[in-house]
């Protein structure tokens, strides 16, 4: 990792830039939106800045005492960004959802590989799309956001020495999902997750695609991206 991206910088500072904002109008919303949850949420560090981001994408400031980051995180998100891990998302709105400008790592679903896992086995479909990713995990990046099946079964391969670089893990739901994410802190993986039952696709996309938007104001490369 470049000293460049391990610097955090300027990245709480009034400075802001939205690489998913095309339009002027979308920019003026989130910046209208970031500007009301820096007040709220605060702004002093990076986790700040995904509480803040989370926080938008649920509509509720709540969510930022919800999240938590076990054994710093963010930084090795940057890293892996920077080396172009592959991120590794449980169900396709995760993998639409990610900002694909500003970095060059292969966005991948667990759903396209799960085929010959599956097959007769009592598993989820993302579970088995995991499980079939096996070789691709070690120093990948994990975006969990909808299934606890999956974390759990990630966890599993995790205790059996598989090494991702940072797992995103927000499910979602009353079955499992607290659970699985309890588990996954006590994995010492970097990680983000949400505390409790809360959590979901937005959440997880927002996190993942804050950490790229932090990258992008690492390396200097904000290209298209909409700046105040």
């Amino acid at each position: 990792m470049s000293k460049e991206l391990s610097h955090r910088g300027d990245t709480t500072t009034s400075t802001y830039i939205d690489p998913g904002a095309d339009t002027k109008e979308g920019y003026a919303i989130s910046k209208k939106s970031r500007t009301l949850a820096r007040t709220i949420v605060g702004n002093a560090t990076v986790e700040d800045r995904i509480r803040q981001r989370c926080s938008i994408a649920v509509g509720d400031f709540s969510m930022a005492g919800l999240l938590r980051f076990k054994n710093d995180p963010v930084p090795a998100i940057l890293a892996a960004l920077d080396a172009h891990a592959p991120i590794i998302t449980d169900i396709r709105m995760v993998q639409v959802g990610i900002q694909k400008k500003g970095h060059t790592s292969t966005v991948l679903c667990a759903l396209d590989f799960r085929a010959e896992i599956q097959e007769g086995q009592e598993i989820t479909r993302s579970s088995a799309g995991f499980l079939a990713l096996r070789k691709k995990l070690p120093g990948s990046i994990v975006v969990i956001g909808n299934a606890p099946s999956a974390l759990i079964s990630l966890c599993g391969m995790i205790r059996d020495g598989i090494q991702p670089a940072a797992v995103i893990g927000a499910p979602v739901g009353f079955v499992n999902a607290a659970e699985s994410k309890e588990l996954l802190r006590t994995t010492g993986i970097p990680s983000i997750s949400t505390e409790g039952t809360r959590g979901g696709t937005p959440v997880a996309v927002a996190a993942i695609n804050e950490c790229i938007t932090l990258f992008i104001e690492g390396t200097g490369d904000e290209g298209s991206a909409h700046r105040l």
